[in-house]
């Protein structure tokens, strides 16, 4: 293996926190952005690959949940909505809301939700989370009509207009996803007092991911 690639891969040796390597954080593809980079986003990057996908800092993304995390445990998670409106965020968010307490929000986000009192899903929030702010746009525009802040999991190619905490990271993979989101559950549990550094958690990274079935792979990729 090339030094380049030992670096990519990671270190077995090297701990993230307590119970998860470097190289098992890595192998998510927690880091892998696309090949579009916003203005928005330049600092949160390190260089692009050779195929061109730009690469994200993943010190950034722990110290932005450190801080998400520590967010969410001063709000009070039930008072925080999650949301995601793509397939591939339903499971992360369900385990994130299990163990945390907050409130889960998955698929068609009902215009009103935040804004009309009178509609019968109406939500007082406090915070809101995003799985991606492109494809969760209405969460967000109904949040900040009410000012209601908004932590939003951005990849490279997001714009964070309306965003008040960026997490960066690869939010259109399954295991990216799932992994970013279970270190924010960690980290809101630890910093409410309800897990310790050392404990672990009641599930793992992949618990938290989404599982294809049969029928969603394609016919050339089962060949």
């Amino acid at each position: 293996m090339s030094e380049h690639e030992d670096e990519e891969a990671g270190s077995d040796e090297k701990m993230v926190i307590p119970q998860l390597s470097e190289k098992s954080l890595l192998a998510t593809g927690i880091r892998i952005g696309t090949q579009v980079r916003t203005k928005n986003m330049e600092f949160f990057t390190t260089r692009p690959r050779p195929d061109g996908l730009h690469i994200i800092d993943y010190s950034k993304t722990l110290q932005r949940i450190d801080i998400a995390g520590r967010f969410i445990a001063f709000v009070g998670a039930p008072n925080v909505v999650v949301y995601a409106s793509k397939d591939y965020g339903k499971v992360p968010v369900e385990k994130f809301c299990e163990l945390t307490g907050a409130i889960p929000v998955t698929g068609r986000f009902m215009p009103g939700t935040f804004t009309n009192p009178l509609y019968p899903g109406h939500i007082d929030a406090d915070l809101v989370v995003v799985a991606d702010p492109a494809a969760d746009t209405q969460a967000i525009v109904e949040a900040s009509k009410m000012g209601i802040p908004v932590i939003a999991i951005c990849d490279t190619d997001n714009i964070t207009d309306d965003v008040d905490v960026v997490i960066p990271g690869n939010n259109r993979g399954r295991k990216a996803l799932a992994a970013i989101f279970w270190l924010l559950a960690r980290s809101v549990l630890t910093h409410a007092s309800l897990l310790t550094a050392e404990q672990p958690m009641k599930y793992t990274i992949d618990d938290f991911e989404t599982k294809l079935l049969e029928t969603d792979i394609p016919r050339d990729e089962e060949e």
